[in-house]
């Protein structure tokens, strides 16, 4: 079966990823569970003919995953789905795995992305981390997140990615899209050149290195809204990731310049349901003087016990919304218990 066909079947069963690996069956995620799209199990020779047809949908080269081992990137099937995907190799033999990306932008309500979250992005300047595991959707909330801004102020937005998930079209405000490494060598390169094409908003889709967060910083202290995402959980252990990417003797200066400039974190998981598939959780925090305080003093491990009294001061404790959940028959005990920041509190309390 062609690739086309196996994305498309992927696409009407509601699936989120495809994975293409040999030895397996084509796969897709659905709700959480891993459904085959295929009967046979793939040959090295079959996953190669898919790859390649992966990078004819993208009029890409494959040279680049050739030289460095991986390769990320997007298409469109039209009438369809856009599709973000990543080739890889394992153990000698090309792999990939695409995720469905609908056409246009996504409904916060119906993705379950509280108001809270979105009326963050009401802020002007400072910067805002969306944060959580992979595949826990936090490109999604970004994207809620900028087009919330496009459609209520005008100015420039400038979002750079790897790749381009969503497609944002000018409203109120114009949008420039710059994607990795088609447009650009590199995040730092295009966030440097970010703050000189007049940007009122910068969407960064990923902080991976020290010179891509040391420039995020620095746009945030200049007056613009920096929107980013993080592979962390929880807003302390963001804040604690931050710092230990710069040198020891940085750090103390740092931590000042975080504590002046972040607006807000926004954690994300998603967590299976009772019934089956799953559900998405926010935990945020808002930078209140306490919090401040906090980060600047280098006591960011008390930052969890001000979320979670913080109900009234625009923040939302992960805990609380697992004990939310449980209490309304959505989620398990167990699931609430397996993803809290405090177990043993939340326990006593459920």
């Amino acid at each position: 079966m062609e690739l086309k066909e196996l994305l498309k079947k992927a696409f009407e069963r509601g699936g989120s990823d495809v994975f293409i690996v040999p030895g397996a069956q084509v796969s897709c995620k659905v709700k959480g569970e891993m459904i085959a799209l295929t009967e046979e199990k793939l040959s090295p020779a079959d996953t190669e003919l898919l790859v390649r047809e992966a990078y004819d949908l993208a009029s890409r080269k494959i040279e680049s995953m050739e030289e460095n081992g991986d390769d990320d990137f997007s298409f469109s099937l039209p009438s369809v789905s856009r599709f973000r995907c990543n080739t890889y190799f394992q153990r000698g033999t090309m792999a990939a795995t695409c995720r469905v990306v609908a056409f246009g932008l996504p409904d916060p309500k119906a993705l379950g992305i509280p108001d809270m979250v979105i009326e963050l992005s009401q802020y002007r300047n400072g910067m805002i981390l969306v944060t959580g595991p992979a595949g826990s959707g936090k490109s999604t909330t970004l994207a809620c997140m900028v087009d919330r801004i496009n459609a209520t102020r005008q100015g420039h937005i400038v979002t750079i990615e790897d790749p381009i998930e969503y497609i944002h079209r000018h409203k109120q405000s114009l949008i420039s899209q710059r994607e990795v490494p088609n447009d650009t060598p590199n995040f730092a390169r295009a966030l440097r050149a970010a703050l000189r094409q007049a940007p009122d908003v910068i969407m960064l889709g990923e902080m991976r290195d020290l010179e891509t967060i040391r420039t995020a910083i620095t746009a945030a202290e200049t007056g613009h809204l920096l929107l980013s995402s993080l592979h962390t959980t929880g807003a302390a252990k963001t804040v604690d990731r931050i710092l230990d990417t710069f040198p020891a003797e940085q750090q103390a200066q740092v931590r000042v310049q975080i504590s002046m400039v972040l607006r807000a974190v926004v954690s994300q998981r998603l967590v299976p349901k009772k019934d089956g598939g799953q559900t998405v959780v926010f935990e945020v925090m808002t930078v209140n003087p306490a919090v401040q305080n906090m980060i600047r003093d280098g006591r960011t491990h008390q930052i969890d016990n001000v979320i979670f009294g913080g109900g009234n001061q625009g923040m939302m404790s992960m805990d609380n919304e697992l004990q939310r959940l449980c209490r309304s028959g959505v989620i398990t005990r167990e699931t609430a218990l397996l993803y809290a920041v405090s177990p043993e509190t939340l326990s006593k309390r459920l």
